[in-house]
């Protein structure tokens, strides 16, 4: 609570208005340093800052800490420090204690140097000892600037740190989150690959089951060739054989010839020879022709033979090719057909696959649309909701800020109505206790009936302004004093009306 007094000073010592503000401005105590300078206590006034930093503080109340002893102000460490704080009444107390030593100091009429003269000199000691005590606790006391500047850039890094390390938390649980789902779609893509590949080894293994494989031929020019070779062979056999026939067949046909010719007569070989010798000469030679027609008609019968044999491999050969070509064909068809088979069964088996899939999307698609239209149903009824509690909440907001409105204008009507009456009443007992101090507890009846009357009608006691002269347009403050001073004349009229009935 502020009296009448912490305001009615600092107006009176005409403070700085720009600088004046209870508990907040007064905690520098450059405040107070200027209201004891303008009563002509504090000399050293021009060395006092109105900073706000710890040591401008230290020094302006370590500097007028004398002065507030010397006054006989109740002023310690701890009340500096509170009111340095801001602490609430701390600052209005001190205020109030100043106004009363300095309104004593007033009506004794005494100086500053005349106050400091008059104390005796073991006190000023004592005082100055005291003084320096003061500036050492509260040195203890108060944080250097360095240090609260120190700790406060202290907790502006923390802050900081404590928004990074939130920030790099939420970056990191993002990467992760992200980092965790390309995982996930790479192990789907991979499990997909893998069906997949799956999927044609079995068609390819289906394939290759349906395969027939059947052994490589030998080409045909190869097996040709090598059956012309032997057949070239065979007849150059053949035909050397001849040859040598034809030839021993020549050499026959010479020999009865020169047989002939050297051969005698028959008189002669009869003579020469007997008749069995001839005899045996011709069976002898018949026997021979015998023997070479034999070996002719084997031969040729051989030769005859091989030909066949030649000629029956020949065909056999053919065949057997003929045969492996109408098989390989055969094969090559049946392959062929299997393949298409396998690849005929893959496209009803994929047309299959996709059917059920195009049916399983539609069969989503359906399910989807109608959860979508249940969702907009209930999104439009959540949203009729909540616009229906937004409204009762708005009236509810509505009825609470009025009825709020109504309970503040009421408090303030009867906190003003309140505090008019305790400022009413801190003035009547401020001037009570003046009084008594003045008269020594003496107090005029009349003026006390005075005071009571002004506190009945809710006027100030302290004159407010002055109106003497008046001007032509009063200010408020004077019309104040009018009312004051027409209030008490009718007062001491009515009790000038009373009196002379009271003594008849």
């Amino acid at each position: 609570t502020e009296f009448p007094s912490c305001r009615t000073l600092p107006r009176e010592a005409r403070l700085s208005p720009s600088l004046f503000s209870f508990c907040q401005e007064f905690s520098s105590g450059y405040l107070i340093g200027e209201l004891l300078n303008k009563y002509e206590l504090q000399d050293d006034f021009d060395q006092f800052s109105q900073s706000r930093l710890s040591n401008a503080k230290l020094n302006n109340f370590s500097r007028m800490e004398p002065t507030l002893q010397l006054l006989g102000v109740q002023f310690d460490q701890n009340i500096a420090r509170n009111i340095m704080t801001e602490q609430r009444g701390a600052a209005t107390k001190l205020i109030y204690q100043l106004y009363v030593a300095l309104e004593k100091k007033k009506k004794a009429g005494l100086t500053g140097v005349a106050m400091d003269a008059m104390r005796p000199s073991a006190h000023a000691k004592l005082k100055n000892v005291g003084t320096e005590i003061y500036r050492e606790r509260l040195k203890a006391l108060v944080p250097r600037q360095a240090d609260l500047s120190l700790q406060q850039i202290s907790d502006n890094f923390q802050n900081k740190a404590k928004n990074m390390e939130n920030k790099m938390a939420s970056m990191q649980f993002v990467k992760q989150q992200q980092e965790k789902k390309l995982q996930e779609e790479k192990k789907v893509q991979e499990m997909e690959k893998v069906r997949k590949k799956r999927r044609q080894n079995e068609i390819m293994a289906k394939i290759q089951a349906a395969i027939i494989h059947i052994p490589k031929p030998m080409p045909q020019h190869t097996v040709k060739a090598i059956e012309d070779q032997k057949l070239l062979k065979k007849r150059r056999e053949a035909e050397v054989e001849i040859q040598e026939f034809e030839k021993q067949m020549k050499k026959e046909t010479i020999m009865p010839v020169a047989i002939q010719a050297k051969t005698p007569t028959v008189t002669e070989l009869l003579n020469t020879y007997s008749d069995d010798e001839y005899i045996r000469k011709i069976q002898k030679r018949l026997e021979e022709d015998t023997f070479a027609r034999e070996q002719r008609e084997k031969r040729r019968r051989k030769m005859l033979r091989e030909q066949l044999i030649a000629h029956e491999a020949h065909e056999e050969a053919y065949r057997e090719e003929q045969l492996i070509n109408q098989l390989m064909r055969q094969s090559q068809q049946e392959r062929r057909i299997a393949v298409q088979l396998m690849h005929v069964r893959h496209e009803k088996e994929v047309l299959w696959q996709n059917r059920i899939y195009r049916e399983k999307q539609f069969e989503e698609r359906r399910l989807k649309e109608f959860q979508e239209a249940l969702d907009r149903e209930a999104a439009l009824a959540e949203q009729e909701k909540i616009e229906l509690e937004e409204q009762a909440l708005k009236e509810k907001q509505m009825h609470e800020r009025l009825a709020a409105e109504r309970a503040t204008a009421r408090y303030k009507k009867h906190y003003a109505i309140c505090w008019e009456v305790v400022e009413q009443i801190i003035d009547l007992v401020t001037k009570i206790g003046e009084y008594r101090t003045l008269t020594n507890n003496l107090i005029p009846v009349k003026l006390m009936r005075d005071w009571k009357e002004l506190f009945l009608k809710g006027k100030p006691i302290y004159e407010q302004a002055e109106i003497d002269p008046l001007p032509t347009e009063p200010t408020p403050e004077q019309l104040i004093e009018l009312d004051k001073m027409n209030l008490l004349d009718e007062k001491d009229y009515d009790e000038y009306k009373v009196l002379p009935t009271e003594m008849g």
